[in-house]
């Protein structure tokens, strides 16, 4: 007889609740002037984006190793990925490819040149953005978390990035991360094979929340796919799970007991939820009911506030009932290219 193992359960309410769920999540005084000054200094510090050609033994597409500049015009790693001979063809003919910016889940970064050719097969340029100061629990990445002068982004911090200058907006890793999303965008309108009026973002997990951020950063995105987006929702999601990373929060905060308003504050900042308000893009969401490490309660509370309540604004959610923090996998990937291609042309 096989051994027995722990089955998934549900990890929040059931699907009834979850799409009616609105989050309690009040954005903070300020948080739009916070955002646009932040994005604001990052634009000033200016910044090259840079392409090398990437030597790969790929006969139908093309890799490019780019760096351009991310949260005060520190330099961001990515790389690009076109169908074969693109960049020469868009340079000749002024013609750019609809394009994917995509970032990465938790504790990943940018991986290897020849890994993720769904986008480029399909006849997208695709911009893979490497995440700073991650990149070594399981894909590789190539772009520190130098921070900032103020010390304070380098203080004490349970294990991970969650924590990382977590008592003040300011100093939040997470600022530096939302940050570097929005640039991304701004540099891949920089490129000649890219079409600047057909740029869409795409991501799951930690990714997604970047994606969220950036199409609420940047309104004018052409579309926005978050798959079982992370950091939605965020005081109620870290009182429900275990599970890190959320759990981290709760391991420093047990610790940092005088602390909890100063974090709060902080994370009120970042919450996807907050961005949402601001998105106005075509916007395609997931949610897995027995997902642990995302509760769906976060997902489904961004996907609710998505457009500001404008009803003139595209959105949908996909539910994995059955399925935990990996989704809908290669399904959703396919979907995601579909929904691009509706809404990019």
């Amino acid at each position: 007889m096989a051994r027995a193992t722990m089955a998934p359960v549900l990890t929040d309410m059931p699907l009834e609740q979850l799409r009616s769920h609105r989050s309690a999540h009040r954005d903070p005084e300020g948080l739009t002037g916070f955002w646009d000054s932040t994005l604001a200094q990052a634009r000033a510090a200016g910044g090259e984006v840079r392409l090398v050609p990437q030597p790969t033994p790929l006969t139908s597409v093309d890799v490019y190793d780019v760096t351009f500049p991310g949260f005060e015009g520190q330099p961001i790693r990515a790389w690009l990925r076109v169908p074969a001979g693109a960049v020469e063809a868009a340079e000749r003919t002024g013609r750019g490819l609809a394009t994917v910016v995509q970032f990465v889940g938790y504790g990943g970064g940018r991986g290897e040149p020849a890994d993720d050719l769904l986008f480029a097969s399909c006849g997208f340029a695709h911009l893979h953005v490497d995440t700073r100061g991650q990149g070594s629990t399981w894909s590789r990445g190539a772009t520190p978390d130098v921070g900032t002068e103020d010390p304070a982004s380098h203080g004490a911090q349970f294990p991970g990035v969650m924590t990382r200058g977590i008592t003040s907006p300011e100093t939040s890793y997470y600022r530096r991360l939302f940050t570097d999303a929005a640039r991304a965008v701004d540099a891949a309108r920089t490129l000649a094979v890219v079409d600047a009026g057909r740029v869409a973002v795409y991501g799951g997990s930690q990714g997604g929340a970047m994606a969220i951020a950036a199409g609420g950063l940047v309104p004018d995105v052409g579309a926005v796919v978050a798959h079982v987006p992370f950091l939605c929702d965020i005081r109620r999601s870290m009182t429900i799970t275990d599970a890190d990373p959320f759990h981290e929060l709760v391991r420093y905060l047990a610790v940092h007991r005088d602390e909890v308003d100063a974090v709060h504050r902080t994370l009120d900042h970042v919450d996807g939820v907050g961005f949402a308000r601001r998105g106005r893009a075509p916007a395609r969401f997931t949610a897995a009911l027995m997902d642990a490490v995302v509760p769906p309660s976060g997902p489904f509370a961004a996907y609710a506030e998505w457009g500001g309540g404008d009803p003139s604004v595209h959105k949908e959610i996909e539910v994995w009932p059955y399925n935990g923090h990996e989704g809908g996998g290669s399904v959703d990937e396919v979907a995601a290219v579909e929904f691009f291609s509706r809404h990019l042309g």
